[in-house]
Formats: C-alpha cells, sequence, structure tokens
C-alpha cells in the first residue's frame, strides 16, 4: 500500500533508511528570528521582513533536512507554505506585497523534489513578477532524503 490515492507521486509512503547515530549529540541552535512563520499569519509589513534576505520554505524541508537552520535559514526571516495542502490563493497578492514594501535583499525558496511542491517555486517568482521589484532569486530543492538536490 504505497500511493495515499490522491494521485501525487509525493503521497507515496517510503521508509528512508538511515544509520542510527550512537552517543549525544550537541543540541543545535535555532536560527529562527521571528514569529509567526506560516505565510497565512505573517504581517506584510512586519519588521522583520523590512531589508531582510527572506526564505519562503516548504513545511516539510525542515523535517527532511536536518541541517535546514543551519544551511537555509541563518540570517534570514522566513514564511513557509505548503502548495498542496494550503488554500494558496491569496499567496502570490501577499508575497508581492511583502516584495514590494520591504526593500527585500534576496529571496531564497525551499522546496521538496515532489511535484506538488513545484507550486510554491511558481507562487514566488509570480509574486516576485507582480511586485515590480528586481529581487534576486535562489531556488533549492531538498530530496526526500533530506540531501540537497541542486
Amino acid at each position: 500500500m504505497g500511493n495515499l490515492g490522491c494521485g501525487c507521486s509525493g503521497s507515496m509512503a517510503k521508509v528512508i533508511e538511515r544509520p542510527e547515530t550512537s552517543g549525544t549529540q550537541e543540541k543545535a541552535p535555532s536560527e529562527l528570528r521571528q514569529w509567526p512563520v506560516q505565510l497565512h499569519l505573517v504581517p506584510p509589513n512586519a519588521p522583520y521582513f523590512q531589508n531582510a534576505d527572506i526564505l519562503v520554505c516548504a513545511d516539510c524541508v525542515a523535517f527532511a533536512m536536518g541541517s535546514m537552520h543551519h544551511e537555509l535559514l541563518r540570517g534570514k526571516a522566513l514564511a513557509i507554505a505548503c502548495p498542496k495542502l494550503d488554500d494558496t490563493s491569496a499567496y502570490v497578492e501577499k508575497m508581492a506585497h511583502i516584495f514590494s514594501s520591504n526593500s527585500v535583499k534576496s529571496v531564497t525558496v525551499a522546496i521538496m523534489e515532489v511535484p506538488c511542491c513545484r507550486g510554491l517555486d511558481i507562487m514566488v517568482r509570480e509574486a516576485i513578477q507582480k511586485s515590480g521589484m528586481d529581487i534576486p532569486l535562489e531556488s533549492i530543492t531538498i530530496g526526500i532524503n533530506g540531501e540537497r538536490r541542486n
């Protein structure tokens, strides 16, 4: 019973084999610099977006990529979203408002390798275009095993 019936290959159940870790590991500090983080909840004019590097991140990235805070989030304002499960109808407009009213330095979008996640990258690109701003964009894809694909 691999497929959950919704037709998306990203919904297929899969076991990811990992070697067991031994001993105690040092607790990694959080790099989160603001609250809230969900795109529906972040205020477009929040002070943490002003002159910021912004990470727009698919929800699953933080769970798949153990080093997400250190590698992707450090020094950035965050907005998380799920292009498959969220009501995304207002996302392009909201991000365009964030990008146009906050002197954003850069945007990084981090998505999972599953097909349904590509929608978030498309929405961010549309929002930058709609904002009329020239903002550098980096797109990062994370494999379901947690490794960076590009």
